[in-house]
């Protein structure tokens, strides 16, 4: 809509975790090196957490993205799967062929084959669970005993969980604390700081093509930070806004109104309960501005 005004290649604030614009500050960059470090040990489960819209996908797409050809890897977005479907979901990950009516029995041993094989070739297997707060206890003990496997050097299987706090309050329960002891590296990601948010907005506007002058003010960056409270997402979506908002006006540079402007659409829209705020309310007003239509903004 916007990129040919502003001198972009591409969105700047797509909500896609696309790893081009991972922001690489001091608590990413330590998020990324502790999987990094733990993956190369070999050992245990290792987790992540973080608030709704932290970057926990992104982070996770970074991490594969940036293992060695050592690293075989196998990636569930969605694992609220009993423990059956599961294990169906990392076979397929790993390629490994099953009859179509394959047993229990069957289906594990053939995971094990599978792992045995690729353990020969000298590849680790990590496994990669997004949204694990969500995974039923019963198939979190499934994976526990699946990480039992082992040659006389290392696991077969390492797992890293990716989930939101109540992930911790799950690993809390008696009846799967043999998991949670064996979780040896873990990392939470907290809210952009308000410096390194706008070092965020700088990065995403580079990695864009934006090569031009401050695009947005000193007073947009200090309201875009009140209103998102760092929260990554919540920036990119409060951000794209007000980019749409700046060029249904014909300006070069991004106010203080334009992001009050913005966050208060997305706010009403949370309170309509739509999924995409844009598209209830006041953001039908945002959508005319974009596609250049003019009316009086009240100052």
């Amino acid at each position: 809509m916007y990129q040919q005004h502003f001198g972009l290649r591409e969105v700047p604030f797509s909500l896609t975790p696309d790893t081009s614009f991972f922001f690489s500050n001091a608590r990413s960059q330590e998020a990324l090196n502790t999987l990094l470090v733990a993956a190369r040990s070999g050992e245990g489960f290792i987790k992540i957490t973080g608030e709704v819209g932290t970057g926990k996908t992104l982070l996770c797409r970074k991490f594969i993205a940036t293992l060695g050809e050592n690293f075989v890897t196998a990636y569930i977005p969605n694992p609220y799967l009993e423990p059956r479907t599961l294990m169906l979901a990392l076979a397929d990950e790993l390629e490994v062929t099953l009859a179509r009516d394959v047993d229990q029995h069957q289906l594990l041993k053939s995971i094990t084959y599978r792992l045995m094989e690729l353990a020969g070739q000298g590849k680790q297997v990590l496994l990669c669970l997004d949204e694990a707060q969500a995974i039923p206890l019963e198939s979190l003990e499934a994976l526990r005993l699946l990480t039992n496997l082992e040659t006389e050097k290392r696991k077969l299987l390492q797992i890293v969980l990716f989930g939101q706090p109540e992930l911790n309050r799950h690993l809390e329960l008696d009846s799967i604390r043999q998991l949670a002891q064996r979780i040896t590296f873990h990392y939470h990601l907290g809210p952009l700081t308000r410096d390194d948010m706008e070092y965020y907005l700088a990065h995403r506007l580079r990695v864009a093509g934006y090569g031009g002058a401050r695009l947005f003010s000193r007073g947009a960056i200090g309201k875009l930070y009140a209103a998102s409270g760092g929260i990554p997402r919540l920036v990119n979506i409060i951000a794209n806004k007000a980019l749409m908002l700046c060029y249904g006006e014909g300006r070069q540079q991004v106010s203080r109104r334009h992001v009050k402007l913005a966050a208060g659409d997305t706010q009403s829209g949370k309170r309509a309960g739509w999924r995409w705020p844009w598209l209830a309310g006041a953001g039908l007003t945002l959508l005319a501005a974009a596609c250049g239509l003019t009316w009086t903004l009240s100052k």
